[in-house]
């Protein structure tokens, strides 16, 4: 329930989920992907969203993200609720107020890191776009890559544009799907060190992960199954060294150099086709029950 979240009684909430309920529709049947899911998460928070295949971590994501929206239940994003709202309505706050980092980079394959940056600021009508896409690409330790393309960058040099692409909506939310999943430990370890330094300048920061270590360098990790939340709960101190010094470890015993891949391609995470670097999406999903299915 919303009144047991660890922020409930010391911070206002940025997030606020009310008794969500998500169902789509696979051939004949219906799924329940969550089932009545109640959250808060505040400013400047850094949270973990963890859960098996079929948990809803990824409809939730979703619905988080404005990429969809629930069945039934209320989502407040700075207590305006977007859980109704028309898609066009629902590109604008994705647009404006939450950034994206895929697991697979989601970049441009013939534009440079710079105009990936920047893409995303033109389709919101920003000012001062170029001056934001360098700032952006500055802070992830990336600006003497600026003109290279794709193709030119390491895997860990193409998750930082994407960071940095995120960044330069000067979004209220990151919303980081599996950020380490295509990277080998090294480069897995650098990317998280990234979150980590932008929660520490008071950026809030979700991360959906399948993996302990990144969850632990989270303050607050939240897990789910079968569509409920089962856990919530803050990270102590301790907890968050020993996930930096697992992946210090494995990225010491890796015998792959940093800024690599582990693998070469990467499917894109459930509900995300089509997304532009803006996050929209091509065909809506305002209905109240879906085709489908959860993950």
């Amino acid at each position: 329930m919303i009144a047991d979240s660890p922020i409930s009684k010391t911070t206002a909430p940025l997030i606020e989920l009310a008794d969500l309920h998500k169902v789509y529709r696979v051939g004949t049947e219906l799924v329940h992907a969550l089932r009545g899911v109640s959250l808060l998460i505040g400013e400047n928070e850094y949270v973990a969203i963890m859960g098996p295949s079929g948990s809803g971590k990824s409809t939730m994501m979703n619905i988080i993200g404005c990429l969809d929206v629930p069945t039934e239940g209320r989502y407040l994003l700075r207590g305006q609720d977007v859980s109704r709202m028309s898609q066009s309505r629902l590109a604008r706050v994705r647009g404006r107020q939450i950034g994206f980092v895929f697991q697979s980079f989601e970049l441009l394959p013939r534009t440079s890191a710079l105009k990936n940056v920047e893409l995303p600021l033109t389709y919101s009508g920003v000012r001062h776009r170029r001056k934001r896409a360098i700032e952006a690409l500055r802070r992830v330790s990336l600006l003497d890559r600026a003109h290279h393309h794709p193709n030119q960058l390491s895997g860990g040099q193409k998750q930082r544009v994407a960071i940095a692409r995120a960044l330069a909506q000067e979004p209220d939310i990151i919303l980081a799907d599996e950020p380490t999943g295509n990277l080998d430990s090294t480069t897995g370890n650098e990317i998280m060190a990234i979150f980590d330094s932008l929660h520490a300048e008071g950026q809030t920061i979700i991360v959906v992960t399948h993996e302990d270590h990144v969850a632990r360098r989270c303050r607050r990790t939240i897990k789910l199954m079968d569509g409920q939340i089962v856990l919530d709960q803050m990270n102590e101190e301790r907890e968050r060294a020993k996930g930096i010094s697992t992946a210090e470890g494995a990225a010491a015993a890796a015998t792959g150099g940093s800024e690599g891949t582990a693998a070469t391609g990467g499917s894109r995470p459930h509900g995300t086709e089509g997304v532009r670097p803006d996050g929209k999406r091509g065909a809506a999903t305002g209905t109240v029950i879906e085709e489908g299915g959860p993950s």
